[in-house]
């Protein structure tokens, strides 16, 4: 009974952190709404390794999961996004905001359901990496004193972009040595990528470095699926 006690407070904590994002978002501090968004990605990686290191992995703790993912990396995320940026799109920042959680819980259902079919790679983009591309993005703006309104209707563009490659078919490697071929272009292009951002963002450089971490796996993702359908073809 011991051994499954820390997977379950692990997993526990990160709906726990999910909360308090969501609190803090409500309460105006855009900062600690983003870090925990990011201390709930660290929950969220320890809960399956602790299972699986104590031999305790079960379907109660699997769905528990998705459960937590949701909170954590789908409606804080969201809710953030809001507050930071949507709300001054009208109905159209709600329509976002909306769509981008429920992106998130179709991400988590469908990967529950292909989890004996997929291997090798991620179909779609993860939603804790969603989640953290909304929480990053929101520490360098605030960091760097970027306003995202300076850029129009990008902000929420990118937003529903976000939540869209996480029902979309696009492979992303889980860098677990197996599954999807990593090309070149792609790798050089996620290169450029991350030294740009950390050239933009060279002011809050661990927030950058953060969000280019995220930014670069999800353009790399595309890239690389598109190169592997055309040299299929």
């Amino acid at each position: 009974m011991y051994k499954s006690l820390i997977p379950n407070m692990l997993t526990s904590s990160n709906l726990v952190f999910g909360m308090c994002s969501i609190i803090s978002t409500f309460n105006n501090d855009l900062f600690m709404g983003s870090i925990f968004i990011l201390i709930a990605l660290v929950a969220d990686g320890l809960d399956g390794r602790a299972a699986r290191f104590f031999g305790v992995s079960s379907e109660l703790g699997k769905e528990m999961d998705s459960l937590c993912d949701l909170v954590s990396f789908g409606a804080a995320p969201a809710l953030l996004a809001y507050h930071f940026c949507l709300k001054d799109y009208g109905y159209f920042g709600w329509v976002t905001a909306i769509c981008f959680a429920l992106c998130g819980a179709w991400r988590l259902a469908r990967f529950n359901v292909n989890a004996s079919v997929v291997h090798g790679y991620f179909m779609g983009l993860a939603i804790p990496a969603g989640g953290c591309l909304v929480s990053t993005s929101t520490l360098v703006f605030t960091a760097t004193h970027v306003d995202p309104h300076m850029l129009g209707w990008i902000y929420p563009v990118a937003i529903i972009l976000v939540g869209y490659l996480m029902v979309s078919k696009v492979h992303y490697p889980d860098f677990k040595g197996k599954g999807e071929t990593l090309y070149m272009l792609p790798k050089l292009v996620a290169v450029v990528m991350f030294a740009g951002i950390l050239f933009l963002g060279s002011a809050a450089i661990v927030y950058a470095l953060l969000l280019a971490v995220f930014g670069t796996y999800a353009v790399f993702g595309i890239l690389n699926s598109c190169v592997a359908w055309m040299s299929r073809e």
